[in-house]
């Protein structure tokens, strides 16, 4: 009965972890968003093309 309960703990830990993971990532989405299009920006200037 003492493993079952361990186990139940563990699956509730990972559980909560992942909650507060997703709920991180979608708090900052839309900086990691803007960072994205920043990056893009400085990356491929106006004319140059795209690398394939």
């Amino acid at each position: 009965m003492a493993r079952l309960t361990a186990r139940r703990v563990v699956t509730a830990e990972v559980v909560l972890l992942a909650g507060a993971a997703l709920a991180l990532l979608i708090r900052e989405m839309p900086g990691l968003v803007r960072e994205v299009r920043i990056w893009r920006m400085a990356a491929f200037p106006s004319g140059a093309r795209h690398p394939r």
